[in-house]
């Protein structure tokens, strides 16, 4: 019965995903759905791009192993998004875009635009590798398949609708699948408080100092403290959904500068109502176990197990296919923008003849290019360690440098190309030392940096390396 309800699933995704395969006739349709989606949808596909499988079976083990911390982070995140309305959206609607990195090339020329752009599809593609293996965790443990076998499944039926339907079909599908798998997690915590003597009160009793959210440490050390979660969360999510083409490409499919703004605002309440979910959901896991996670062999894990074990037929299924649906959403999303920035940012600068047929065929080309790719990707990645932490970490080295390149073009106008490249440089820099060399970073000052303090440090460095270099450059001076 599970597995019926599993394979029910992926095929009435795929099925429903296909239906929007006649609207995308061209680059601007396949790319931004013509720009005609409404701010809902695009809300709710915000919140499930930025939710991925890994996301859901780490969160829940985190909040295991520790506490509610982890929504010290998403106060940052709200209040990005606040910022990003202000300083980000207005200039990505002055004219029709369709990747962040046109707004590079419009202020410091096109070789940084390359240089972003390339750096982008690197990383996103490295951290997206990590995200399709958590696929194979959810998979191996619920139906006992091979890691290979189900990162295939999973790759190739994202890969057929979001290759006929492009974004339009991405977002609508985002749409269902955020509904599943968050109606799948409010099943669990019923489920859990059912199984743990004396409900909510009891896990309260049990479990009393996990519910702690706040931490003033000022430790650069501790990931999830109030300092990181504000200053830290607030720069992550500013690179994420500011610079980073595969939540740009939403905003920029929104009708209007004032729909794309209501679409980003109301998604920051949503990723708070999820995220408090899901954590409490890892808390009512270890009111329920209390066993040290090494007993499931690592936290990733405990999640599906408690699925696959505990609940009762039918329902099981109903939750991997949850889980299978925060996945292929993030996948499908990720396929997308990296076809996008590839035919934009690349393809196109290089041979811009063509019509509107051809190039069409050619971003679903890349599509394809691009899942063969991300599942190599996903392949290279199965040993590391906690797949959240590992998976935002490839994420947080580019992303530093890359914020500060942008907030160069759009805060200051003295910034020059080559002084924007010198800065990039060395906040990448930065940020790949404390990520490779904690060891040496410990020795350095004396204590290992956070990966939630990457993006934030790469900021400042990339834009003050950035800004005092262009004042000694001649105006105008090219990267």
């Amino acid at each position: 019965m599970d597995l019926a309800i599993v394979a029910a699933y992926l095929c009435g995704i795929t099925w429903f995903g296909l239906r929007f395969r006649g609207q995308s006739r061209s680059l601007r349709n396949y790319f931004l759905g013509g720009k005609n989606i409404s701010w809902w949808a695009i809300a709710l596909s915000i919140v499930a791009a930025e939710t991925s499988t890994l996301t859901i079976i780490s969160i829940h083990g985190l909040a295991y192993e520790t506490n509610l911390a982890f929504l010290q982070l998403v106060f940052g995140y709200l209040l990005a998004r606040i910022i990003i309305c202000i300083i980000f959206i207005p200039q990505y609607f002055r004219g029709e875009m369709f990747t962040a990195y046109e707004l590079i090339e419009r202020r410091f020329g096109p070789k940084l635009r390359t240089v972003t752009a390339g750096l982008f599809l690197l990383t996103r593609a490295a951290a997206e590798g990590v995200r399709v293996l958590a696929i194979a965790i959810v998979i191996d443990i619920a139906l006992g398949r091979g890691e290979i076998a189900s990162i295939a499944i999973i790759t190739a039926m994202t890969l057929l609708y979001t290759f006929e339907g492009g974004l339009t079909a991405v977002i609508w599908t985002d749409v269902v699948q955020l509904c599943i798998y968050v109606a799948g997690s409010l099943i669990a915590l019923a489920t859990l408080l059912h199984l743990i003597p004396g409900g909510w009160i009891g896990l309260q009793s049990m479990a009393g100092e996990k519910f702690r959210v706040f931490d003033f440490s000022r430790s650069l050390a501790t990931p999830y403290t109030f300092f990181a979660g504000i200053i830290g969360g607030t720069f992550l999510t500013m690179a994420s959904h500011g610079t980073d083409q595969l939540m740009v490409q939403r905003l920029l499919a929104a009708k209007s500068e004032r729909e794309s703004k209501k679409a980003l605002l109301a998604s920051g309440v949503a990723v708070l109502f999820q995220f408090t979910l899901f954590l409490i959901v890892g808390v009512a896991l270890f009111g329920y176990y209390r066993l040290p996670s090494a007993h499931f062999g690592k936290a990733d894990r405990i999640f599906p197990t408690f699925i696959v074990n505990e609940l009762p037929r039918g329902m099981a299924g109903l939750l991997v296919a949850a889980v299978l649906a925060a996945a292929m959403s993030n996948l499908s999303a990720a396929l997308n923008s990296l076809s996008t920035s590839s035919m934009v940012d690349f393809y196109l600068r290089w041979r811009p003849a063509g019509d509107e047929h051809q190039r069409t065929g050619l971003s679903r080309v890349f599509t394809i290019v691009w899942a063969c790719i991300l599942f190599a990707l996903a392949l290279l990645s199965r040993r590391g360690g906690r797949v959240l932490e590992m998976g935002l970490s490839i994420a947080s080295v580019a992303y530093g440098a890359m914020l500060g390149v942008f907030l160069l073009g759009i805060l200051t106008k003295r910034a020059n190309a080559r002084g924007a490249f010198i800065g990039m440089l060395c906040g990448l820099a930065v940020n790949v030392f404390l990520w490779l060399a904690p060891g040496a970073t410990r020795n350095l000052i004396g204590v290992n940096v956070a990966w939630t303090w990457y993006v934030t440090l790469g900021t400042i460095v990339t834009f003050s390396i950035g800004y005092a270099t262009s004042l000694f450059s001649p105006p105008g001076a090219g990267a």
